[in-house]
């Protein structure tokens, strides 16, 4: 059942968004060659405490850290730890929710450590780019399927591949509620657009196939050919005036 927000919620929903947008942007500073996804993981746990919140993703479904910080060909869901020390050249997704008083915030970006490549630069653009048309298709009374359509025509046009596998989603007292948000998909198909609907929209684009794998550990999906993956979310309101995105960072982050 798709939940509609009231204004209150809505109140909630914006702190618990500002902390996960806080926490994402405060990770992003750490990216640098030399520096494991696990300290990473650890800084964006100790802010989300400061701020009387708790990490969306710890202990869900059995995940075991804060956040999910994926590399390269990691599409989503890497486990942080202290043996991934990141390198010159690699991409990095991190993928971070907040719950305060009753409601999540979710969001991700791919960062560039140090100089990355032309290539890379390019996937990251597309990616990025292919969550804005997103967000712009995602108008009271469209369709998810206005969603998907929007992202998947933006990145086959520069042939790279959508991930069919994993999708948006809709979020609220719930880190995953209804409905679904592919990132692909017909025009005017799929659930209706309704103003005071908060949903997570979040490319995940492949430079290669869009075909994926899960690795033992259950949790981290990697592509099925090893190039590599994007990925870029923001969590938006639907409003009568248009789409509104909730995951939008303080000027000033620090701990």
């Amino acid at each position: 059942m798709v939940v509609i927000k009231s204004p209150r919620e809505l109140e909630h929903m914006r702190e618990a968004c500002r902390i996960s947008a806080n926490a994402l942007k405060l990770a992003g500073t750490a990216v640098e060659p030399g520096v494991s996804t696990l300290e990473i993981d650890t800084l964006i746990a100790k802010y989300i405490e400061k701020e009387g919140a708790k990490a969306s993703f710890l202990g869900y479904g059995g995940f075991p850290k804060s956040s999910c910080i994926s590399v390269n060909n990691v599409v989503i869901h890497g486990i942080p730890n202290r043996n991934c020390v990141l390198k010159a050249g690699d991409i990095v997704s991190i993928d971070v929710g907040a719950f305060f008083e009753g409601y999540h915030g979710d969001n991700a970006y791919t960062f560039p450590c140090g100089e990355i490549s032309k290539e890379a630069e390019a996937l990251l653009t597309a990616t990025r780019e292919s969550l804005y048309e997103g967000i712009k298709a995602a108008k009271a009374g469209n369709r998810v399927g206005d969603i998907g359509h929007a992202v998947q025509s933006y990145v086959e046009a520069r042939s790279y591949s959508v991930v069919r596998d994993f999708v948006g989603h809709g979020v609220g007292a719930k880190l995953h509620e209804e409905p679904s948000v592919p990132n692909y998909g017909t025009p005017g198909r799929g659930v209706r657009l309704i103003p005071g609907m908060t949903i997570a929209i979040e490319p995940m684009i492949n430079m290669g196939t869009h075909k994926v794998r899960v690795l033992d550990d259950e949790w981290t999906t990697v592509t099925e050919d090893g190039k590599l993956s994007a990925h870029f979310e923001h969590t938006v309101v639907i409003t009568q005036d248009g789409p509104k995105i909730l995951t939008i960072p303080d000027d000033e982050v620090s701990l």
